[in-house]
């Protein structure tokens, strides 16, 4: 019974150090140091939130580059992977109606990550492969030439990884508000 005060003093301390200090010393170095991305990596437009840098939105009109397929139906609350088998029929009656959307602009390869969901479903970047795939719908679609839009990929692709990972990728939402920006 001695031991009950001592043990619930030593809680009350752990907890307060390890939950409450520790949450509270990350929480304003982030803020201090990197507040953007500490705040979810909001992109905000005429004063409105419109959607984040990490969380993939879906497009589907013509005029605007397509993100991967979702496992999540692009809801963040839903994050996971479809946890579906390679020799699933689903996932197999999925990727033929995403190649066949693709295939109708194009006859070249589609780059597998426009077929592939990512691991959690909410993967807010395609490939330079990718968005160089989808260039040429974009760029009819908006009356604009190809090139423009091509420079405009470039632009805005880079690689995350650096050197470690050079292929380069290109965040969709991103890519998107510059297109509605060159107007058309």
């Amino acid at each position: 019974m001695g031991h009950i005060f001592p043990s619930l003093r030593l809680w009350i301390a752990t907890l307060a150090i390890c939950v409450f200090a520790y949450a509270g010393l990350v929480l304003g170095f982030a803020q201090t140091a990197v507040p953007f991305q500490a705040n979810g990596s909001i992109i905000m437009q005429e004063g409105r939130p419109i959607g984040s840098r990490l969380i993939a939105q879906n497009f589907t009109q013509d005029r605007y580059f397509w993100p991967r397929p979702s496992a999540a139906d692009y809801n963040g609350m839903g994050a996971a992977g479809s946890n579906l088998s390679p020799t699933s029929d689903k996932l197999e009656q999925r990727a033929a109606e995403t190649v066949s959307r693709y295939a109708a602009a194009q006859d070249d390869p589609i780059p597998a990550d426009l077929v592939a969901a990512s691991g959690g479903g909410l993967d807010p970047h395609i490939s330079l492969a990718g968005a160089r795939y989808q260039a040429g719908r974009v760029a009819a679609a908006r009356g604009l030439p190809a090139r423009d839009v091509e420079a405009l990929i470039n632009r805005l692709a880079y690689a995350p990884g650096g050197v470690f990972a050079p292929d380069r990728i290109v965040n969709v939402l991103e890519l998107n508000m510059a297109l509605d920006k060159l107007g058309r």
